[in-house]
């Protein structure tokens, strides 16, 4: 439950780096397997084909949650109107969960701020249905309490066994701000660690399953990717069995700090596609 009062789906499926052409067909699978949480991102150039394959699949869209984010190019408060309105559109309506993709610590002179407060626009006149953020730090969070009026209701943060990100997350967990995990499995750097494939052998899981049930079972709300089925049908497959109290405390320890980060660090990175 969001602090906003809705419910997400706390596994979902990530389309990040699948081919526009691609991405109907993985969405129908993912729908067809029983996820139904996407998590998209204007970004990843495939919007309308996330849509798409949630029309394909035959699923009721309003059975489907979509997060989508907006593009780090439409900060400024005319461009991101006009950038929500694309994204509602490529979406088929309302948007379920809509996230500032990145904070920008120097573009834009460093404000997000007026960007949240479209945001908080949008959210009051229904296009976005629950709004949230993705890659803020502590500081920048404390910013939007202080300066603006809706709680972001997720922080969207790279988290794995290898960067636990401890402190955002206690933070968001201060603030009932929902973490949602992404690059969860560490784009695999994690799944032939000792400690994680004892574990998977003796559950008779996959260590990628492991890994994921260790964030479902923190509270991070993850959506794993992938194009192959039975992969997809692998990733889904982590609520038959629990971790134990060692288990959890034992891959939480792998946590290397700054050093095990494997993407940009939010307060230097300010990319902008071309």
């Amino acid at each position: 439950m969001l602090n906003d009062g809705r419910e997400i789906p706390q596994l979902g499926f990530g389309v990040f780096q699948i081919p526009p052409e691609e991405t109907a067909a993985a969405v129908r699978t993912a729908l067809e397997v029983g996820y139904r949480h996407l998590d998209t991102a204007q970004m990843y150039g495939n919007e309308a084909e996330t849509l798409q394959g949630v029309l394909d699949s035959g699923v009721p869209r309003e059975d489907v949650w979509i997060t989508s984010k907006l593009n780090n190019g439409a900060h400024e408060p005319d461009a991101a109107r006009a950038a929500i309105d694309s994204s509602v559109d490529k979406l088929g309506g309302p948007v379920d969960l809509y996230l500032i993709h990145w904070p920008l610590p120097t573009l834009y002179g460093g404000d997000f701020v007026s960007t949240w407060k479209v945001l908080e626009e949008a959210h009051a006149d229904g296009r976005l249905r629950s709004i949230g953020v993705s890659n803020f730090q502590v500081h920048h969070l404390n910013r939007l309490l202080q300066e603006t009026t809706v709680v972001p209701a997720v922080n969207q943060i790279e988290v794995h066994p290898y960067f636990g990100n401890e402190a955002v997350r206690t933070f968001c967990g201060e603030h009932q701000i929902g973490v949602e995990a992404w690059s969860p499995i560490a784009q695999g750097k994690v799944l032939d660690d000792p400690t994680i494939t004892d574990v998977a052998k003796r559950l008779g899981k996959s260590p990628a399953q492991v890994v994921l049930r260790w964030h479902v079972e923190r509270g991070d709300i993850v959506f794993p990717k992938s194009v192959t089925r039975s992969r997809v049908e692998e990733n889904f497959d982590l609520f038959d069995v629990e971790l134990t109290e060692e288990d959890l405390a034992l891959i939480t320890a792998l946590d290397q700090g700054d050093s095990g980060r494997i993407g940009g660090h939010p307060d230097t990175l300010d990319f902008v596609p071309s």
